[in-house]
């Protein structure tokens, strides 16, 4: 894998890829790799997320796709991990952007599918839950949708506004909130009393 030194360049990222399995189709099972830690890499995914490698953006969508997914989260720490090697980089708020949302009714009732800036699809419900966080300098919302293995994806402001047209108000716990569903789940923004402070 990639050394930390300044002189690694597009190269390091190339060691990165070179240490993958090629056989594997579909995401890589990081989850089942445990190797040795090797260090921090200068790459940080941003608040908007842009992926850098030593400062400069990576401009390759499909070298970012790969990896995206190998992209693990140990508590509060990010790594890219390989069968034999993982290196840690810094993620400013979530790895992932929901940018896109197709909404689908069927047996299970409305359905929301997001696709998130690395082109994967994720349906919203069990197992892909919608979290909203409260932000205490101005009132509002943060929305999030777990991706997989603990990875988020902040939901861009366009579709948080999508998602509370959507949205309904449901009682919960003996409290009116106002949330949205996707199949079957039902995700509490707020009270239903404050809704519009935040829409």
């Amino acid at each position: 894998m990639a050394k930390t030194g300044q002189g690694a360049g597009i190269g390091g990222l190339e060691g990165i890829v070179a240490s993958l399995p090629r056989e594997n189709r579909g995401l890589p099972p990081v989850e089942r790799w445990n190797p040795p830690f090797c260090g921090d890499i200068d790459m940080r995914i941003a608040a908007d997320g842009t992926w850098f490698y030593q400062k400069t953006p990576i401009g390759r969508p499909a070298l970012v796709r790969l990896f995206a997914s190998v992209l693990k989260r140990e508590g509060d720490k990010y790594f890219l991990v390989t069968p034999v090697e993982k290196v840690g980089l810094i993620v400013e708020e979530a790895p992932f952007l929901a940018v896109e949302l197709k909404v689908e009714h069927d047996a299970r009732g409305q359905v929301l599918n997001f696709r998130t800036n690395v082109d994967d699809w994720v349906a919203a419900g069990p197992g892909h839950a919608l979290r909203f966080e409260h932000q205490t300098e101005n009132g509002g919302l943060k929305p999030y949708l777990h991706v997989r293995r603990e990875l988020w994806a902040k939901v861009t402001r366009a579709l948080f506004y999508d998602l509370v047209e959507l949205g309904e108000e449901r009682v919960v716990d003996g409290v009116p909130k106002f949330g949205v569903v996707s199949d079957g789940e039902f995700y509490a923004m707020a009270d239903a009393s404050a809704v519009r402070e935040f829409a």
